[in-house]
C-alpha cells in the first residue's frame, strides 16, 4: 500500500507575501495622500500666500500702470489716452480726463512718440485691507522728436495704487526723489 506524502509547499500558492505587500504598498499610498492633502489645504489657506499674491498683482499693476503713462503715439493718440484713463483711478484719473482735449493738441502739435520700459519695481507700502498700496518703478523712457531725434531719460516713479473692483489702478504718480533730496 502506497500512502500519499504531501510535501510542505508544493501544490500550494503562497497569496500571502502579495497580499502583504499590496496592503503595505496601499498604506503607503494613503499615507502620502492624506499628507499631501493635509499640505496642499495649508498652502491654500496660508494668510502669507494671499499678501504674497496680492503684493504681486499690486506690484505687476503698477509696473504697467506706470510704463502705461508714459508711453504715447501722436499718431495714435485715442488709443493711448484711452490706455491711460483705464489705468487710473481717482483723482488722478480725472485729471487726466478733464484734461485731455487740451493735451491731444499740445501732441499733436509737437508731433513725438514716447515709450516707456520698466527696468525695475518694488512694493513699498500695501495695506491688503484697505485695499491700497504704494510702488516705486525705474523705468527708461525714449522720446522720439517729430525731427526723428531720440533721447532717452531714466527716472523713478512713486505711484500710489487702490484697488477697484478687484483690480489694482493708479491713484496717483510723482518722480521719486534721487540721491540726496529732501521730500519735504
Amino acid at each position: 500500500m502506497k500512502r500519499a506524502v504531501r510535501l510542505l509547499g508544493v501544490g500550494r500558492s503562497r497569496p500571502l507575501p502579495a497580499l502583504a505587500l499590496a496592503l503595505a504598498l496601499t498604506l503607503v499610498a494613503g499615507g502620502f495622500a492624506a499628507w499631501a492633502g493635509q499640505d496642499w489645504y495649508r498652502a491654500a489657506h496660508d494668510e502669507q500666500a494671499a499678501y504674497a499674491a496680492q503684493r504681486d498683482a499690486a506690484l505687476s499693476a503698477g509696473e504697467q500702470a506706470v510704463q502705461n503713462l508714459n508711453t504715447l503715439d501722436h499718431r495714435e493718440l485715442k488709443r493711448g489716452l484711452d490706455l491711460w484713463e483705464s489705468s487710473t483711478t481717482g483723482e488722478l484719473h480725472e485729471q487726466l480726463a478733464s484734461g485731455r482735449d487740451e493735451f491731444t493738441a499740445q501732441m499733436k502739435e509737437a508731433k513725438t512718440v514716447s515709450t516707456a520700459r520698466v527696468l525695475s519695481g518694488a512694493v513699498t507700502e500695501l495695506d491688503d485691507r484697505a485695499g491700497r498700496a504704494r510702488v516705486l518703478v525705474a523705468l527708461r523712457v525714449t522720446v522720439e522728436a517729430a525731427d526723428g531725434a531720440k533721447s532717452d531719460k531714466d527716472s523713478r516713479m512713486l505711484g500710489e495704487l487702490t484697488r477697484t473692483d478687484g483690480r489694482w489702478k493708479l491713484s496717483a504718480l510723482g518722480q521719486a526723489p534721487v540721491g540726496g533730496t529732501s521730500t519735504g
